[in-house]
């Protein structure tokens, strides 16, 4: 391993590291002409152990290492892994498996359990061929001997509205505390048994299935579907943390998939978010870390890696699998970023190592007001007049007009009762003085975007409605503009804050 690394700085990709390094000791102890044929295929095996061993100590070293130097999942943690069956995830569910095993000699002190969301309802699948991948994804969850939940993403219609609201965070990051963490788990106190068992999972909805459907139907690109997926699978993964107790959820993620996952952001509006985008860890909920171990690996180590060692992985379509490259931006990037790969051997190194200088301006897991309604992250849409934005806004307010009348989205309140009686808004009659209900009306597409950031105002626009949203936006949503319409009737009386003299 010591010559491995020695010989590492010969070549930019470390997946041929070890494989040269053998290279060198085969010319330089190259055998004499002579030598039989089953002395060479002897030798031969001997070189193709060595590269195993070399190698597997070297993908573990690199992913332990990725976890060990950050302190940031602390021994007897509560860690959900999102598995999706993928290349990445099935490698990282591996590691985990073997960092937990008696046999490690650094072992993994936290407490694993594995998250799968179904998204068969989104891509249009049957029952039959969704039961199907379910099934060959809980024999690999079963061998694995973590506790499992399997999710279709239509309970992403049923979410309550705290989805989309920063919670404070659950567990003492000091460095006092990872200390004390430390002593309690070499002790033996706190450390729950693997169970090995999955929760039953929920029954599918024909309607919900239909209403999934129709939300992603309605955005008019699919890059627009794309992005809107992807934030419904987050909210998802992050609702299933919180009501289960994990307060880290890991996220598969490889180096290759970030490459090409902050181009896409750049190129739809989100380059003030690259930093919880692309980032080793992400605290824009709070309570819940999304934590992406596996950003060091390009996407062909991880292929040698499952190939070598026999990692199953369960393919499943994905919304843009037989699109042509100029289908969607995400489509286009990957396709971009490979090619130039292919010429360019350093391109996806290059590229993750400019993400990993970006930094979100002001923190970003402080949890502060005037978070997007979709993605949680902070409004970036106060540009000056003289901004793009606001030229973008004038011209789609001179050429694309609406007709008059406002759109109904959710339930009309009950005569005589205030709209928000159960969320403890306001309490007063429907209709009477200062009850918010008096001036409520369901938010239309422009107040919409109003709460969401600049990328996910493109989201937006593209969709043909507003009525298909989930419940739990269009609730949050009533709940801002509520609480925005009573901070202006009591404006007058609030006392400003003062700067220290």
């Amino acid at each position: 391993m010591c010559e491995m690394q020695r010989g590492a700085g010969s070549s930019s990709d470390p997946c041929r590291r070890p494989v040269l390094q053998v290279r060198r000791t085969w010319e330089a102890e190259a055998p004499p002409r002579g030598l039989s044929v089953r002395n060479r295929s002897a030798r031969a095996d001997c070189v193709l152990l060595f590269v195993r061993s070399c190698f597997r100590d070297y993908f573990t070293h690199k992913f332990r290492a990725m976890l060990g130097k950050t302190r940031l999942i602390f021994p007897g943690e509560k860690v959900l892994l999102a598995i999706s069956g993928g290349p990445s995830s099935s490698a990282m569910l591996s590691q985990v498996q073997q960092g937990l095993s008696q046999s490690a000699q650094k072992k993994l002190r936290f407490l694993p359990a594995i998250v799968h969301i179904d998204e068969g309802g989104a891509l249009g699948l049957s029952l039959v061929e969704r039961q199907r991948l379910v099934s060959e994804l809980q024999v690999i969850f079963r061998a694995s001997g973590f506790n499992f939940y399997t999710i279709p993403l239509e309970q992403v219609l049923d979410l309550p509205s705290s989805v989309v609201n920063v919670a404070p965070p659950s567990f003492d990051q000091a460095p006092d505390s990872y200390k004390a963490a430390v002593d309690v788990d070499l002790q033996g106190a706190g450390r729950d048994p693997q169970q090995g068992g999955g929760v039953p999972e929920p029954r599918l909805d024909e309607s919900q299935t239909r209403s999934l459907q129709q939300l992603l139907g309605s955005a008019a690109t699919l890059t627009a579907r794309a992005e809107l997926l992807s934030t419904l699978r987050q909210h998802l993964l992050v609702h299933t943390a919180r009501t289960r107790g994990y307060s880290k959820l890991l996220l598969g993620e490889s180096c290759s998939r970030l490459a090409v996952r902050l181009l896409t952001c750049v190129s739809l509006g989100r380059g003030a978010h690259l930093a919880q985008d692309t980032g080793f860890s992400d605290c824009r909920f709070g309570d819940v870390t999304l934590v992406r171990p596996m950003r060091e690996f390009s996407a062909k180590e991880i292929a040698v890696y499952n190939h070598m060692f026999g990692v199953p992985t369960v393919i499943i379509p994905t919304l843009d699998t037989k699109m042509p490259e100029k289908a969607s931006i995400q489509r286009l990037s990957q396709s971009f970023v490979s090619r130039l790969q292919q010429d360019f051997p350093s391109t996806v190194s290059t590229i993750y190592r400019t993400s990993e200088k970006l930094q979100t301006a002001g923190g970003g897991c402080s949890a502060q007001d005037g978070r997007c309604l979709l993605c949680v992250c902070s409004v970036d849409t106060a540009a000056g007049k003289a901004s793009a934005l606001q030229a973008r806004l004038i011209s789609e307010q001179l050429c694309c007009q609406e007709p008059a009348g406002t759109v109904q989205v959710g339930p009309t309140p009950p005569a005589g009762q205030c709209c928000s009686a159960t969320d403890g808004e306001c309490g007063r009659p429907a209709g009477g003085a200062g009850c918010c209900s008096s001036h409520f009306r369901a938010p239309e597409k422009k107040e919409l975007q109003k709460l969401l950031c600049y990328s996910c105002q493109l989201i937006l626009r593209d969709m043909s409605s507003v009525a298909h949203l989930p419940q739990y936006i269009v609730a949050e949503a009533e709940r801002r503009k509520r609480r925005s319409l009573m901070k202006d009737e009591i404006s007058e009386f609030l006392l400003e804050e003062e700067g220290s003299s």
